[in-house]
């Protein structure tokens, strides 16, 4: 079994209340289960016991967590039960006991493997992903920013390139997607990739070389390659005036890949003020983007996790909110009133 790799995170854990209020799922369902505590709990009794693995109940319970991995950053010993739950995933997947929605789930990212180049040759690709495609504002504000910079962007759209796939269990279908979009990337000669979405990201940094999968370009994330123009004075802010924001965190960017500081760095060179948000700075307040796929396994959660977000702003009508991750400004433009942009509608509209 796959969890005995986390052996350490699992018996360490499974007595650990410290990171207790870190768990977004389990301040929202108040299910002592649903913290990083009871879901160790839990996997410990599977080590000896493998058939409770597969009892419904802690099914779903796997499949409920945000995988946030803020315990994890936050943890003074770095125990990984963000791991810990993948590999109970993936446990589940190869004895062939997943759920049909997530198997269904599944099977749609593994038909949807096509990839579209647009724009010609150019020597930076941006990735557009589904949760971009779906909010064309983000990618128009990407383009309109490149264009001021006077750097040719050519674009790669849709198919699935290994990260949900291994979030929910599949990591072998996740490895051979992650395959094919290497190979498509290596054939544009490009040799920039950027991404917007995080969970892309931390795929092309993380995933795909732990699969042994050498990509042909630099990888950035898209507040990376903003921040490489303002350092070149590419771009640059029209005006002076302070404009307050409220800045909400990527689990990716943070979490999983050591608190990137590209988006922070950003908004104040042009001018805006990042005022606190929330109660603390260890919570997540992605809802749910450490997960991937959390809106199409359990839309209702995800609606509570966004309005536990909304709960937390100062004033949800008015406060101006922005965020690196697509996921995160979807939903809660989906199930709130919260006023949310991405990074690239901030930057492209101060130039």
């Amino acid at each position: 079994m796959h969890i005995h790799e986390f052996e350490s995170a699992m018996k360490a854990c499974r007595f650990c209340f410290m990171c207790r209020h870190l768990s977004a799922v389990g301040n929202v369902l108040f299910s002592e289960a649903d913290t990083p505590r009871g879901r160790a709990l839990l996997l410990d009794k599977a080590s000896m016991n493998p058939d409770f693995l597969f009892s419904d109940a802690v099914v779903e319970t796997m499949y409920r967590s945000d995988l946030a991995a803020g315990c994890r950053f936050h943890c003074v010993s770095h125990y990984d039960e963000n791991g810990l739950v993948l590999a109970a995933r993936r446990d589940i997947v190869e004895a062939g006991k997943a759920p049909a929605r997530v198997a269904e789930i599944a099977k749609k990212f593994q038909k949807d493997n096509e990839f579209k180049l647009e724009g010609g040759k150019a020597d930076v690709l941006y990735f557009i992903d589904e949760y971009t495609l779906r909010q064309p504002e983000i990618s128009a504000a990407f383009l309109k920013i490149a264009k001021t910079a006077k750097a040719p962007v050519a674009t790669i759209t849709g198919g699935c390139i290994g990260k949900a796939l291994k979030i929910l269990g599949y990591v072998a279908a996740g490895k051979k997607d992650a395959s094919t979009f290497a190979k498509k990337v290596a054939a544009t000669g490009a040799k920039t990739l950027v991404v917007s979405n995080p969970a892309a990201y931390d795929a092309l940094r993380n995933d795909f070389p732990a699969w042994g999968l050498k990509l042909s370009c630099k990888v950035m994330h898209s507040s990376e390659f903003i921040a490489q123009l303002l350092k070149d004075k590419k771009i640059k802010a029209a005006g002076k005036k302070k404009t307050p924001v409220y800045y909400l965190e990527s689990d990716f960017l943070k979490n999983y890949n050591d608190n990137v500081p590209a988006p922070r760095a950003i908004l104040e060179a042009l001018g805006f003020e990042i005022k606190p948000f929330g109660t603390n700075n260890e919570e997540s307040y992605s809802a749910g983007e450490g997960a991937c796929v959390l809106l199409e396994l359990n839309p209702e959660l995800v609606s509570k996790l966004a309005k536990q977000v909304a709960s937390r702003a100062d004033n949800p009508k008015k406060d101006r909110i922005l965020t690196a991750s697509p996921y995160t400004r979807f939903v809660l433009r989906k199930e709130t009133e919260l006023k949310i942009a991405s990074l690239e509608e901030a930057v492209a509209e101060v130039l």
